[in-house]
This record gives C-alpha cells, sequence and structure tokens, in this order.
C-alpha cells in the first residue's frame, strides 16, 4: 500500500511540472526561470496497532492475584508469553509430603484466554508470590502491519507464616484407587476465600464428569463426583495455589500435580440384619461373606448405615476405644489387637479378623465393628483399594457425612450447595467454574 501511494503521487506531479515546461517556451520570448515542482509528501509510517498491558511497567509488590491483561486498540492480539521466575525463597517446596508432586518450575509461563474478537487477553492463573514477571504481546492489524510491546514488573512476596501451603493430600499420585475415591487436601491454614482457592484447583478425568468442592473445615477440601468414577481410567489435580489469596495477606505458594488411577469398580453390599457382605466386581458377584455387627444396644456399638468408603488397612492394629472417646474406667472400654483390620469411618469402624466370634454369620455382637473370620477378613484385605465402596443399611445410625469419607451421604444437590463457588466443574480439562483473582483487580 506505501509503494503504490508513492509511485502515484510522483507520477501526477511530474506530469504537471512537464506540461507547465511547455508552455511557457511558445508564450514568451523573454527566458524566464521556471519554478520548481514542489517535493512529494512521504506518506506516514503505520504505527500498527497499539497494545496495552497491565500491570505496568516497573511496578513492584504486585498482588500475586492480580489478573495479567493483554488490550489492542485496531488490531487483534497474535500472542501473548508471560514468564515468571520465583525468587529462590518462594519456588522452594516445603510442604515435606511424599505424596505431592510438584510442578512449579523456575520460568514458568502463565496461561491464559483470548476474548472472542481476540482484542484482549487474561492471565488464567495467579502469579506466584515474590517473582520476577515478564510479559510480550505481539498484535497485527488488518493490514498486516505488525506491532509488539513488553513489561517486566515484580510480585509481593509471600510473608513467612502468611503462606498457603498443601500439608497432604489423598489420593497420591501413582495410587490406584476404588471408584468412590474422593481428593482430600489439607493446607497448613485457615482458608476464608474459598471461591478462589476451589477455582484454583482443577480436577481432569479420562472420562468427563461434574465434581465439585466441599469443606470440612476451614484447612480441609473435598472433591468428589456427582457419581462413582468410571472404572479403569486417570485422574490428574492441578492445585494451583501460587497467588491465590486464601485470606486477607495469605498467599498461596506452589503448584502441585496429583496424578493417579481408578481401578476396577468394588461395591460391597451389607444389609446388616442378614449376616453378610455381598461383594461384585465390575458388576460381577465374586464372593458372599458371613459377617457380625454391632450388638447395637448402645449408639457406640451400632454398626452405621450408609455409603462408607475404605480409607485404609493394616494387617495388625491395636484397637483402643480411648481413641474413640471412651475412657479406660468406662464399663465400655475395650482394647483389642486384630488382624486383617480396613478402616470405613473415624468413629472406630473396621472390618477385621475376629476368630473368638463364634456367631459370625448368625448374630450381631460386636462392639460396632464388621466382625469376620481369619480367611474372609484376609481376602478382603488382599482386594480392597482405597476408595472402594461399602453400602450399608439396616440398623438406626446413619454415618454423618462427614464421619470418615461418608461424602456420599450428601445427595448431588447438597453436596453442590455446600460448595463455595455452588457450581460443578466439569471434569474434561475446561477449566475451573470460575475466576481465581482477587475482587475487583
Amino acid at each position: 500500500m506505501k509503494g503504490r501511494v508513492s509511485r502515484s503521487v510522483t507520477w501526477r506531479l511530474a506530469v504537471a511540472a512537464t506540461a507547465a515546461a511547455l508552455a511557457v517556451t511558445a508564450c514568451t520570448t523573454t527566458q524566464e526561470r521556471v519554478p520548481e515542482a514542489a517535493p512529494a509528501p512521504t506518506p506516514e509510517e503505520p504505527s500498527g496497532p497499539r497494545v496495552t498491558i497491565t500491570p505496568e511497567e516497573g511496578s513492584s509488590d504486585v498482588a500475586p492475584n492480580t489478573p495479567v491483561r493483554v488490550v489492542v486498540d485496531e488490531g487483534v492480539i497474535t500472542g501473548v508469553q508471560v514468564e515468571q521466575i520465583p525468587s529462590e525463597s518462594e519456588s522452594a517446596d516445603e510442604a515435606g509430603t511424599e505424596q505431592v508432586v510438584s510442578e512449579g518450575e523456575a520460568g514458568d509461563e502463565l496461561e491464559g484466554t483470548l476474548s472472542e474478537d481476540g482484542t484482549a487477553w487474561v492471565s488464567d492463573w495467579n502469579m506466584a508470590p515474590g517473582s520476577s514477571v515478564t510479559v510480550h504481546a505481539t498484535a497485527e492489524d488488518e493490514d498486516g502491519v505488525e506491532s509488539e510491546a513488553a513489561v517486566e514488573f515484580e510480585t509481593l512476596r509471600a510473608v513467612p507464616g502468611r503462606r498457603l501451603e498443601l500439608v497432604s493430600n489423598f489420593p497420591a499420585s501413582g495410587d490406584t484407587v476404588g471408584v468412590g475415591m474422593p481428593v482430600i487436601v489439607n493446607f497448613d491454614l485457615p482458608v476464608q476465600n474459598k471461591t478462589q482457592v476451589e477455582n484454583s484447583m482443577e480436577v481432569t478425568s479420562d472420562h468427563e464428569v461434574e465434581g465439585a468442592w466441599n469443606w470440612v473445615s476451614d484447612q480441609m477440601a473435598v472433591f468428589r463426583p456427582r457419581e462413582y468414577w468410571q472404572p479403569y481410567q486417570k485422574v490428574r489435580v492441578d492445585l494451583r495455589l501460587d497467588g491465590v489469596e486464601a485470606s486477607e495477606g495469605v498467599y498461596g505458594v506452589g503448584r502441585h500435580r496429583i496424578d493417579f488411577e481408578v481401578g476396577r469398580r468394588m461395591i460391597a453390599t451389607m444389609h446388616v440384619p442378614d449376616h453378610e457382605m455381598r461383594v461384585e466386581i465390575d458388576g460381577e458377584p465374586v464372593r458372599t461373606i458371613p459377617v457380625s455387627n454391632g450388638t447395637a444396644d448402645k449408639r457406640f456399638n451400632t454398626t452405621t448405615s450408609g455409603v462408607h468408603l475404605t480409607m485404609e488397612k493394616y494387617e495388625s492394629l491395636v484397637m483402643d476405644a480411648a481413641t474413640v472417646g471412651i475412657p479406660e474406667d468406662s464399663p465400655d472400654y475395650y482394647k483389642l489387637e486384630v488382624d486383617w483390620a480396613v478402616r470405613t469411618s473415624h468413629s472406630g469402624e473396621f472390618t477385621h479378623a475376629a476368630p473368638w466370634n463364634d456367631q459370625i454369620g448368625s448374630a450381631d455382637v460386636s462392639n460396632g465393628c464388621t466382625n469376620m473370620s481369619v480367611e474372609e477378613a484376609r481376602w478382603f484385605y488382599d482386594h480392597v483399594l482405597m476408595g472402594d465402596v461399602l453400602e450399608t443399611t439396616g440398623t438406626d445410625r446413619e454415618l454423618e457425612w462427614d464421619n470418615g469419607w461418608g461424602f456420599y451421604q450428601r445427595s448431588w444437590e447438597e453436596w453442590l450447595a455446600a460448595s463455595a463457588t455452588g457450581e460443578p466443574q466439569v471434569t474434561d480439562g475446561s477449566g475451573t467454574p470460575g475466576p481465581v483473582h482477587g475482587e475487583g483487580l
């Protein structure tokens, strides 16, 4: 466009100058100086689209939950790169738990979303506290003229004692779990801004489902799907804690990733008055186990009804009633050493071997646990995975939703309503339900 305009202007001016010269020669005998033609105007160089980046160049102590924004006038964005280099103290993983697989590395790039018309870009996640951040953006107008802009700034450091960190998580990376398995994360500090923290934790699975987070306490968040997981699939959890403001002045530190697999579908069902447990794997009956459950003459020894999830297992375990609030001087106190124990609640319920119980399969005489023969308890122990399902009916004591992993005791509607976002998270990799940035930023 520039070249064509220049040639056209020059040619018209040259023709006019030649005609003027001929007219002077034909009409007069006096020699007069022919005025020179005015020089051709030089077209202005096109400047290209204007790119604006915030935070601005040279900013310091930028709140890490501030979104990075790129806006273009008279053009579209063709590329944005955000590189953040945390200081050594900020990038260190201090969680100290083998369950955690750290993803955060110096030089991490920050992902973002481009608007439909291509004129605006906003970062998807928060920035790492105490980082040097470089943003480089390019744009192009309708004539193909390009422009670019770059800024550098620094984010506010997370103050020691006011840094939200991950303490532990279940499952761990590399685990194979049952179809009922929740995702459980425990933090070192209380979380007040639960919506932003929920939106910083993304779950992705091979077979997409709806799920949501709930908070058992201010320091413990739990994700469960609407229904049990489909078996035989991989699940990924991204905990992008960096920069999220958990409470006033408390910022998350670290990005963590958990990869686990859901194994076969094993469901155990037990109607207590029948004195048996039926086990199915992938929909096929595989075993019927004679059992003896709680005597049920008191609340503490009544086996709970509801959806239980298997939590942990022990080859050998000392069961001390004092751990569930029964003092040693109480007539109800007991202390037993048992084998092949599988925990199903926090109120002391296990399946385990009880060779002393001669009424297994015919009467309920236990302290609330599910008694089995040594052979059957060993079989169940060997085949069970963390997160397998035990559905129990037939007693007048209902499992509380927060007793152990009784999370399916809440209906899906109740579970969703209790989440901070109030919206489901779809595990298809499309992101979380809402923003992670600070309000008004």
